[in-house]
């Protein structure tokens, strides 16, 4: 009955104390935070958002092949219905599709993926840190951020002219980009074709918006 009774203490201390480290380290660290398990790059966003391309180009944004897992409601076909309701209501409009946090990143270094409906093509002289692609209506690409606009003819957006999607990615952080910055654009504006294509096929747009399968990474 001794031995026994110690070994349950022993066992209330263990499980008290991993409790406390639990709690001491979900300060910082949003994996202890949020208690979720860490992904690939290609399960991210609802599985159907990220390519393996795209997968590749977040290991580059971020130097890190494992993330924490997307929340159930944080993806591309959960955008497209609340984009599509938007629309449907206001025209215009915007909303978040996920986050995306590397394993052990602080919740102020994250990347958000967006959506927004815009009021028409794009017009105006793009600010200076952005390189200008030709992909979709335009896509502008940077060493923090790129953003994809495409025509969308649906059943889903119904209207006398397309509607204008855009689809943004940008990391925010308190740490300057690092690497080579040419590489850098060239991943945010893979990350950002991609996204935007898996949009377009979930809203139906004709033609999938006039993306093509592949990013075209050569400015414009």
């Amino acid at each position: 009955m001794r031995a026994g009774g110690r070994a349950c203490s022993v066992d209330v201390v263990v499980a008290g104390l991993l409790a406390f480290a639990a709690v001491g380290c979900s300060g910082d660290g949003k994996a202890g935070a949020t208690g979720e398990r860490p992904t690939e790059a290609i399960d991210l966003c609802g599985g159907e958002a990220v390519s393996a391309e795209a997968a590749e180009s977040l290991k580059v944004i971020t130097g890190s092949s494992r993330f924490d897992e997307s929340d159930e409601d944080s993806t591309v076909v959960h955008a497209a219905k609340q984009l599509s309701q938007e629309f449907t209501s206001s025209v215009t409009g915007d909303g978040d599709i996920c986050m995306v946090f590397a394993v052990d990143a602080a919740q102020s270094d994250r990347l958000e993926v967006t959506w927004e409906l815009a009021s028409g093509p794009p017009q105006g002289e793009p600010a200076p840190k952005f390189t200008v692609l030709p992909m979709g209506e335009r896509t502008l690409t940077a060493s923090d951020a790129a953003v994809v606009q495409f025509a969308c003819r649906s059943a889903k957006l119904p209207g006398s002219t397309p509607a204008q999607v855009k689809i943004g990615v940008e990391r925010w952080s308190p740490e300057e980009p690092e690497g080579d910055p040419e590489k850098l654009k060239d991943a945010y504006a893979t990350v950002a074709h991609s996204v935007s294509l898996a949009m377009a096929k979930e809203l139906g747009c004709e033609n999938n918006g006039g993306l093509k399968d592949r990013p075209s990474l050569d400015p414009a």
